[in-house]
């Protein structure tokens, strides 16, 4: 298992406290199927509309879902859209205490207006931006600088998400910083598309993407370029900034690190279907905050990044993603290169947890069933195409070699016919298995409460206080189904006939 897995594997709460540009995304959906007769433009028949916390607030959101406790430092002003973001983020779980009320600027505001193109895939039609860029206050500055200070003293560590629209100015920003270097916690920084990045001195790391590290440093770096050209770019900002490391996103090349006395280093990512954007940039700050939070080091702190980040450009909008499922997407990624992750449909039980959390988080139902499966057979695929039908995840448990001995030895020394890798493989073959497991007890009673199905399959020539675990799940919300097996489909009777020539 490679480190990072193991990171991965012992992952814990953290609290991180998030400085920026807090914003309230507002989402108009409707059909636009025609166009205006007074001009060619389309007409968005409004169905429903949402109220979302986005720019730094997103990264809250995307936090919380790493198990962070989050505290969200920012300004809002004094109206109804900072009453709705400010109930939208306490809802989420995010302390918004340390919200700073300006009543001469508005709440930033941005009312995307998304379309269904003949009722199918959402479009993004239309941005209205409501919003002030003007400077701060300098009181305004201190009592955001204050009540950082007081939430920092307990901080696993700190975000800044700057998007220029006036909250993360050079004083705000170097205060923040500064009472974060008294305790010890990074701080790391999404920049603004900006010219100058002297705000940000002192922080742990920056996080631009290729257009906007270019701009910061002024250096010509053009076109698709590989990753190592932009070495001298973050030299460039490890210089001038005084950072830890310089991450420089460099979206299908992955992302460029340096990190202090080190030389730079390329970490690719896979190729993906991008759907959205949207997100991408507060994913990364975020996933890189978390990973740092739970002492993984800069290198694997950035494959990880990269795998969350392309979860986030698969969805339309701005889709948090849990632990669970950035986890699951490393170890898929990991057995594509060295076999440590997930290769086929066999798993592991800490493999296997990962994923059904996973599939949780996506309000799935997980189906579990169990069995010998010595020599597959028409009557085991009914029942598992039927047992799949039960939910959305089945997971078929396969006894080992050695609890076959034990369950069949007496009657049939022979058995198993087939060993343990192979009937694992045999039925990872299957569509309807999403995933398989060895088990090596006589009965699958220890897997079940470890996975809490939510629902379990046996075979009906068992009563339902015969089948193991059944007790458990019921106890736990689920069901017990038992199915009608296929008459005369059994393994015994296949080996018998075959013995018998």
């Amino acid at each position: 298992m490679s480190k990072l897995l193991e990171h991965l594997a012992r992952w814990k709460p953290f609290t991180a406290v998030v400085v920026g540009d807090l914003m309230l995304d507002q989402l108009v959906y409707g059909n636009a199927d025609r166009l205006s007769p007074e001009a060619p433009v389309p007409v968005l028949h409004v169905k429903r509309s949402e109220d979302r916390p986005g720019g730094a607030a997103n990264v809250c959101l995307d936090l919380l879902a790493m198990r962070a406790r989050v505290h969200a430092v920012g300004v809002t002003g004094d109206d109804r859209e900072a009453d709705l973001l400010r109930s939208a983020l306490v809802a989420a779980g995010v302390g918004a205490e340390a919200l700073v009320t300006d009543p001469s600027r508005p709440t930033t505001v941005k009312r995307s207006l998304i379309g269904l193109a003949q009722h199918r895939h959402p479009q993004k039609m239309f941005r209205v931006d409501y919003e002030s860029r003007e400077p701060l206050t300098r009181e305004i500055e201190d009592e955001l600088i204050s009540r950082a200070t007081a939430l920092i003293a307990s901080a696993d560590v700190v975000c800044i998400e700057d998007y220029n629209k006036g909250v993360c100015s050079e004083r705000v920003c170097q205060g923040v910083i500064s009472a974060a270097k008294k305790r010890g916690v990074p701080v790391l920084v999404d920049p603004a598309a900006i010219e100058d990045y002297a705000r940000y001195r002192g922080c742990s790391t920056v996080t631009p993407n290729r257009h906007e590290a270019a701009m910061a440093t002024g250096m010509d770096v053009s076109g698709d370029t590989a990753p190592e050209q932009f070495a001298d770019v973050a030299q460039t900002l490890m210089n001038a900034l005084e950072l830890e490391a310089a991450v420089i996103t460099l979206d299908r090349h992955g992302a460029l690190l340096l990190e202090r006395g080190k030389i730079p280093k390329s970490v690719p990512t896979v190729a993906r279907n991008v759907y959205d954007v949207t997100g991408a940039g507060d994913m990364v700050l975020a996933a890189l905050a978390g990973a740092r939070a739970n002492g993984i080091g800069w290198a694997d702190a950035v494959r990880f990044a990269n795998a969350a980040a392309g979860l986030e450009v698969e969805v339309f909008g701005v889709v948090p993603m849990p632990i669970e499922k950035i986890h699951r997407e490393v170890m898929r990624l990991e057995g594509d290169h060295d076999g440590s992750g997930l290769t086929g449909k066999v798993r592991t039980l800490v493999q296997l947890l990962v994923e059904v959390a996973a599939h949780r988080n996506d309000g799935e139902r997980i189906v579990f069933t169990n069995g010998c499966f010595d020599v597959l057979h028409a009557g085991h695929l009914s029942l598992l195409r039927r047992a799949a039908d039960e939910g959305d995840f089945l997971i078929v448990a396969v006894n080992s070699d050695d609890s076959v001995r034990r369950l069949k030895g007496k009657k049939d020394p022979t058995r198993p016919i087939n060993n343990e890798n192979d009937r694992a493989e045999l039925l990872g073959g299957l569509e309807c298995v999403n995933a398989v497991i060895v088990f090596d007890d006589d009965t699958p009673e220890r897997l079940i409460r470890a996975i809490r199905p939510d629902v379990l399959v046996k075979g009906a020539e068992y009563r339902i206080e015969q089948v193991p675990g059944a007790s458990f799940v019921q106890e736990s919300g689920g069901r017990v189904v038992l199915l009608e097996m296929v008459q005369g489909k059994s393994t015994t009777a296949i080996v018998t006939r075959a013995r018998q020539g």
